[in-house]
């Protein structure tokens, strides 16, 4: 679509722009979100944890436990090194969004205070640069977060791949019949994140 530009429109334009150019590596922490892609990568993964038998079976209890991923997300080693990581490799992408956005405003405020004293052929071009940057700096941005989302999930699925590993061993080792990822209620009895995670932190030494 093509925006023609009023000197209040430009400047509400760019203006918008720089409200959206927020830090985006600001709110990196690992959202609900991406954790719902993960999730969906893995629709087979092992769910998780331990606890007292809750049923039973023609062969005696069942063995229940329970693993919080989002905490497994959140506080495991990997989890964390994974985001330093995506932090580094994103800042400079950063950083010149944040400079773009900059001009923008210098712009737009310069277009703003000059406009009584320009001639028409001079504001329309003025116009016409400001918006130019402005789609630029919106491509740039949209783009910037599709690769940092996708980054994220790739990330993130690395992570629940080596979580169902040591989950997995856990099961083997302390005869768990059922691990489950995700319960209304947990007991807080048959939740093993902690030794989940501190078999995953062991292995990020």
């Amino acid at each position: 679509m093509i925006r023609k530009f009023s000197t209040s429109a430009a400047r509400l334009t760019a203006s918008s722009a720089v409200k959206g150019a927020g830090r985006v590596l600001a709110v990196l922490a690992l959202s609900g979100a991406a954790v719902g892609a993960a999730h969906a990568q893995q629709q087979q993964a092992p769910a998780a944890a331990a606890a007292p038998a809750t049923a039973r079976n023609g062969n005696g209890p069942v063995k229940i436990g329970f693993v919080n991923t989002e905490r497994i997300f959140r506080d495991a080693a990997p989890a964390k090194a994974a985001q330093a990581k995506i932090e580094a490799d994103f800042k400079k992408r950063d950083a010149d969004l944040q400079d773009m956005a900059a001009r923008l405003r210098t712009m737009s405020d310069q277009l703003d205070k000059d406009s009584a004293v320009l001639s028409d052929a001079d504001r329309t071009r003025r116009q016409r640069e400001l918006s130019d940057l402005d789609k630029d700096f919106q491509r740039k941005r949209r783009e910037f977060q599709e690769d940092l989302n996708q980054r994220r999930n790739e990330e993130l699925s690395q992570i629940l791949e080596r979580a169902n590993r040591v989950i997995k061993q856990i099961a083997e080792q302390e005869n768990y019949d059922l691990i489950l990822q995700e319960a209304v209620v947990v007991s807080p009895r048959v939740d093993i994140t902690d030794k989940v995670l501190a078999a995953l932190n062991a292995g990020a030494k």
